[in-house]
């Protein structure tokens, strides 16, 4: 993985995908049911609509440790989001991720989580990201433990997920 910075703007590059902060510009098009010529035919998802329409009450969410636009380097194309929910809640950040319909099973899901948890763990105040997934969603629960997630609990059908720094000792 590598990332690049734009002024305050840094996207991070893996194999197959480009991880770039939205723009307001495309939240508003996403809200306004405008498309844009560099989205795959099925984004956006209805998750991408809700993470859009709360950038006015989290402007930090913008922010280089907030959401992004998942690009397939191939197609030039927006796949899918993904996003910390920023400001982490004592040293940890909730992550949570989505690929439109006709590119899943491709392992973008799984490529770009292990790339923004990596980037997340290098801000001094994060020391864990996490994600809760149910358990009867299968798909979700390989891409955490494909990206190198750890279960640590399980609530009833809910499994909590995580992965640290290395030195970080676990409490």
């Amino acid at each position: 993985m590598s990332s690049s910075s734009s002024s305050s703007r840094i996207d991070l590059t893996t194999d197959r995908l480009v991880l770039r902060p939205w723009t307001t510009a495309e939240a508003t098009a996403v809200l306004g049911d405008t498309r844009s010529a560099y989205w795959a035919d099925d984004f956006p998802a209805d998750g991408d609509r809700v993470v859009a329409g709360l950038f006015d009450q989290h402007p930090a969410w913008l922010g280089a440790y907030g959401h992004r636009l998942i690009v397939e380097r191939d197609s030039g194309l927006v796949v899918g989001s993904i996003g910390l929910f920023w400001p982490p809640s004592e040293g940890t950040l909730e992550i949570g991720y989505g690929i439109v319909p006709s590119r899943r099973g491709r392992g973008y899901a799984s490529e770009a989580t292990r790339a923004l948890a990596e980037f997340a763990l290098t801000a001094s105040a994060v020391h864990a990201v996490a994600a809760d997934v149910e358990l009867s969603n299968p798909s979700s629960v390989r891409v955490l433990e494909k990206a190198g997630f750890h279960r640590w609990a399980t609530e009833g059908n809910l499994a909590r997920y995580r992965i640290t720094r290395p030195e970080h000792h676990r409490r």
